[in-house]
């Protein structure tokens, strides 16, 4: 899939959702990516249309955003709408602003 992002932004995404936001990430791939089991999502790959998590350590799962993104400044708003769609989906409360 092609990406309007650098490979050192995809980079500092990735680190930022890994090392900031993995709670968040688990609760994306058990509200959106259609896996409520999952135990650990990992954030390996980010592009216009979708976020990919490592599920459990082996399966890759992508969420697309709902939209095509064209800046990485669109990203930060893109995975609180499906942090909070997650939450909604999942029946659990979403926290405050990330």
């Amino acid at each position: 899939m092609s990406t309007p992002f650098t490979a050192d932004a995809i980079e500092a995404i990735k680190r930022h959702m890994n090392d900031d936001h993995s709670e968040d990430a688990l609760i994306i791939v058990r509200g959106l990516g259609d896996r409520p089991e999952a135990r650990s999502a990992v954030t390996s790959d980010v592009d216009a249309e979708a976020m990919e998590f490592t599920v459990d350590g082996a399966e890759r799962v992508r969420v697309p955003w709902g939209e095509t993104l064209t800046e990485r400044a669109q990203v930060r708003k893109a995975v609180v709408r499906l942090y909070q769609e997650a939450c909604e989906k999942l029946g659990i409360e979403a926290r405050g602003p990330h």
